[in-house]
């Protein structure tokens, strides 16, 4: 996912990408640790060590039984985090080269910054 934004930002330009994405990336980096550590502290609630992960089965009607772990969920904190980091560092990058445009441009008019 991180990959496929990055490639908006290439193919559509830093505008056109920043116009249709609609991740707020700390919002998502802050879900994405909260999920990771409380998946990793869950064990300890049970008396296992920290990041013990638990398997078993889930019984969905109409598909059956489904495997079930809990590392399926610190993954899918350590997801949210890759996501989130991604978009943020792609919106500073894009804030910064737009700047630096900006400053150029007025240069080339003889203003000053």
């Amino acid at each position: 996912m991180s990959i496929a934004f990055l490639l908006q930002y290439l193919a559509g330009g830093t505008r056109w990408a920043e116009d249709r994405i609609r991740i707020l990336p700390l919002r998502w980096m802050g879900i994405g640790i909260l999920t990771a550590a409380v998946t990793g502290m869950g064990a300890w609630l049970l008396g296992y060590p920290f990041l013990t992960s638990h398997f078993s089965y889930l019984d969905i009607p109409l598909i059956g039984k489904v495997p079930a772990a809990t590392a399926l969920l610190f993954d899918l904190g350590v997801f949210s985090l890759v996501v989130g980091s991604t978009v943020l560092i792609l919106v500073a990058l894009a804030h910064q080269s737009i700047r630096i445009n900006r400053l150029r441009a007025l240069e080339a008019r003889g203003e000053k910054r």
